[in-house]
């Protein structure tokens, strides 16, 4: 599956639960046009995230679609794949989006979701990455980009940058350091991947189209 390059601004859609620190890392790439990324809206999945307050004073419009609201998962998923396409994405970003995506959103976007996870996968996967590979006694944690599917943190790679785990470290002081690391590896990589395409064959991941 190849996806080209193009020289226009790509329509980015951004998924989060909390303070949104990736969503600004974006923002403040987007607001230079050669970065080649709009981000044309924001959703949470709970209401009053600091978050989606920084969309809004960003003047991106924004969303929330809490699980409660629904009868059920399939319920959900399909309110969050039609609201995202109503914004037309190129490329659906998780970005601190503490939810599965369930099999509608998958196949309205295939190989179009991509989420940030703070291990170096497939090494801890879940909720506690850093805190699971301080734990370990690994002398290298760091991040991993991904694309989404039906697995926990099981898709095909598309970046991951180490980060080591120095001696005096506590799961605190490491989990900040993979954070700033996370952040920097998404902003450069939806960047590349919205401004010259990529390419993946079975689980393997290259940015840059096929000429």
């Amino acid at each position: 599956m190849t996806h080209e390059r193009s020289h226009s601004p790509k329509r980015v859609v951004v998924l989060l639960s909390g303070s949104g620190s990736n969503l600004q890392a974006l923002l403040d790439a987007a607001s230079d046009p050669d970065y080649g990324v709009e981000v044309v809206a924001v959703g949470a999945d709970r209401g009053g995230t600091y978050g989606v307050k920084r969309a809004e004073r960003a003047g991106v419009p924004t969303f929330v679609r809490r699980l409660r609201d629904f009868d059920d998962r399939q319920e959900w998923d399909r309110s969050l794949a039609d609201t995202i396409a109503d914004y037309e994405p190129d490329l659906v970003v998780s970005a601190g989006f503490l939810k599965l995506f369930g099999p509608i959103m998958l196949n309205t976007f295939p190989g179009r979701v991509v989420n940030t996870h703070n291990s170096l996968l497939p090494a801890f996967p879940g909720m506690h990455g850093p805190r699971d590979a301080f734990n370990s006694g690994v002398k290298l944690a760091g991040a991993t980009l991904f694309f989404c599917d039906p697995g926990v943190d099981t898709g095909a790679i598309i970046a991951q940058v180490a980060v080591p785990v120095l001696d005096d470290d506590s799961v605190e002081t490491l989990t900040e350091r993979i954070k700033e690391a996370e952040r920097d590896q998404l902003v450069e990589c939806v960047g590349r991947m919205m401004r010259d395409g990529w390419t993946v064959e079975g689980r393997r991941v290259r940015l840059g189209a096929s000429s």
